[in-house]
C-alpha cells in the first residue's frame, strides 16, 4: 500500500481536507461566543450543539468525497476502521476555549494510510491562521513555509501545556521537572500551541490524556515544521498511544526533555 506522499491522489486528499476546513471555520464562527446549550460527557468533558453539528457534517463530505475510507471522531461512532485509510477529525479541539470565548479553539483533520498520518491540518477560525502538514513536504502557515525556532537546550525553551488540570500527580510532577529546567512556561492553547511551534514561537510541549482525535493531525504538522513529537517514551504516536504526548522544537531538545523525565524518580 503506498503512502499518502506517492499516492496519486494525494492532491485530491489535500485540496479535499482545505474545503473541509474551509466549511467547519465558517460553522464553528457561527457558534463563537454565542449562548450554547452544554452537556457533560461520560468523561465530565463539555459537549455543545456546535461540536455535534460540525462533526456531522464532516462525517457527511468525508463519506460522500471518499465513501470506503474510516473515519474516527471525537463525538460519534467510529467507521469503517479497517480500511487503509482512516480520517481522524476533532469538529472543536479546545472546547472550554470554545465556550470561554478564547480564541485559540481549532478543528483537527488527519488523514491516515495504513496507520501513519501523513495529512495533517490545524485550523484556528477566529484568527484565520490554518497550518497543513503533509509527509515528505514542509509545513505551511496559509500557504507559506514556516518552521519550528530549531532551539536545542531546554534552558532557553518555551514550554506550553493546555493546562495543569490535565495531568495526573505523576503528569504534573514531570510537567515541574521541565518546568524548573526551562525559559518560560505558559498555559492554555489546545491545538494552537502546536501550530505555535510549528512556527517557531513555543518550542516544547508536554500534555497528557490525549486522544488519538487530539494529537493525530498534530503529527504531520509538527514534523513537516522540522519538529518531534512522541509519546514520553520517545515511540511514534499511533492510534493506540496512551494520550502522553510531548513535542520539542529540535531532535536535540526533545532527547534532553525525555532525559530529564528519566532522571526522576517518579518516571513511569
Amino acid at each position: 500500500m503506498q503512502s499518502l506522499s506517492t499516492f496519486p491522489e494525494t492532491d485530491r486528499l489535500a485540496q479535499f481536507a482545505q474545503g473541509l476546513a474551509d466549511v467547519t471555520d465558517a460553522m464553528a464562527m457561527t457558534y463563537f461566543r454565542k449562548p450554547l446549550e452544554i452537556e457533560a460527557k461520560d468523561d465530565d468533558s463539555p459537549v455543545t450543539q456546535a461540536d455535534r453539528a460540525i462533526e456531522a457534517e464532516m462525517r457527511r463530505q468525508i463519506t460522500q468525497a471518499f465513501p470506503t475510507h474510516g473515519i474516527l471522531g471525537e463525538e460519534q461512532e467510529s467507521a469503517r476502521l479497517e480500511s487503509p485509510h482512516i480520517w481522524v477529525i476533532d469538529p472543536i479541539d479546545g472546547t472550554k476555549s470554545f465556550l470561554s470565548g478564547m480564541p485559540t479553539f481549532g478543528t483537527l483533520i488527519a488523514c491516515l494510510s495504513d496507520g501513519t498520518p501523513n495529512l495533517g491540518v490545524i485550523s484556528i477560525p477566529p484568527t484565520g491562521e490554518r497550518w497543513t502538514g503533509q509527509r515528505g513536504q514542509r509545513t505551511t502557515l496559509n500557504g507559506a513555509p514556516c518552521q519550528t525556532s530549531g532551539r536545542t537546550a531546554l534552558a532557553d525553551a518555551i514550554l506550553y501545556t493546555t493546562s495543569p488540570d490535565n495531568f495526573d500527580a505523576t503528569g504534573l510532577a514531570q510537567f515541574e521537572t521541565l518546568s524548573e529546567k526551562a525559559a518560560m512556561r505558559r498555559f492554555g492553547g489546545d491545538c494552537y500551541g502546536y501550530g505555535l511551534l510549528a512556527s517557531g514561537h513555543v518550542d516544547l510541549l508536554f500534555e497528557m490524556n490525549l486522544h488519538p482525535y487530539d494529537y493525530m493531525a498534530l503529527i504531520p504538522v509538527v514534523e513537516g515544521a522540522g519538529g518531534v513529537i512522541t509519546d514520553w517514551d520517545g515511540e511514534p504516536l499511533t492510534l493506540a498511544s496512551d494520550g502522553k504526548i510531548i513535542a520539542a522544537a529540535s531532535a536535540p531538545l526533545h532527547a534532553e526533555a525525555l532525559a530529564a523525565l528519566r532522571a526522576t524518580a517518579s518516571f513511569r
